[in-house]
């Protein structure tokens, strides 16, 4: 099948590492579907992309099981399959101790980052078993909280640690229906939620320090990547950081 009848999916493509990787997935040849919450920003992306033929916006949220429903049977009646999920959609809670966090926070993050995780992920493989030629390939968002924490991020690294779970069963589970499922960490992209790491974030030792920030367009070209292996080929693991950022080792 050849890269300009491809189709995909990206969930939570109004902004940051969503809209850069529904760009450089409609740059490649994809016809993509963008889901998000609000419909406006997922217009303006499609707007500025110069692909509106090939971009279709459906408003979606991720945490209701008969939304993420309507979002996959909207991209196969409008382009008869999907080939690829980028399983995008994440939302952090108040970075404050974790003893002053509110259950209905904990919730709110869970809820997103996990169960509509899920959720988009399940009705991909329910679409992808099915269709003719058979299969496809889901790419989980897992940030590098998904192996490293941050000070009081406690709900956003346990949903992130769970997608390495989310990533690793998919991965299994999908080998008899030709579905590949891998997941990308990313570390300080310049989006809007990382704009506070360029003005001084909190680090372990308790001091505040600026961090490096990459491109945000590099994320989506990695993306991009992942997408356009052949089945027979998974990247399980990708991770992509601003070489400088205080990550490996001490610092």
């Amino acid at each position: 099948m050849s890269t300009d009848s491809k189709v995909a999916i990206v969930t939570g493509a109004g902004t940051g590492v969503g809209k850069a990787a529904a760009l450089a997935l409609l740059q490649g040849g994809f016809r993509v579907v963008l889901a998000g919450r609000r419909a406006q920003p997922l217009a303006d992306v499609i707007a500025c992309s110069g692909f509106a033929e090939r971009a279709l916006a459906v408003p979606t949220d991720v945490t209701q099981p008969a939304s993420v429903v309507a979002l996959f049977e909207a991209a196969v009646q409008a382009y008869g399959r999907v080939d690829v999920l980028f399983n995008n959609a994440g939302v952090g809670a108040p970075a404050i101790p974790l003893e002053d966090l509110s259950v209905e926070q904990w919730r709110s993050v869970v809820d997103t980052n996990l169960t509509g995780m899920f959720l988009c992920l399940q009705q991909a493989f329910r679409v992808m078993k099915s269709q003719t030629p058979r299969g496809g390939r889901i790419i989980n968002n897992g940030s590098i909280s998904a192996t490293t924490p941050r000070p009081n991020t406690m709900p956003y690294t346990a949903t992130k640690h769970a997608v390495q779970g989310l990533t690793k069963s998919g991965a299994l589970d999908g080998r008899k229906y030709d579905i590949a499922v891998g997941q990308i960490d990313i570390g300080n992209a310049a989006t809007e939620m990382a704009q506070s790491m360029a003005a001084g974030i909190l680090q372990a030792h308790g001091e505040i320090a600026v961090e490096p920030l990459m491109d945000v367009n590099i994320v989506g070209q990695s993306v991009l990547y992942m997408a356009n292996l052949p089945l027979a080929a998974n990247v399980l693991f990708h991770t992509v950081m601003a070489t400088k950022m205080p990550f490996v080792g001490r610092g």
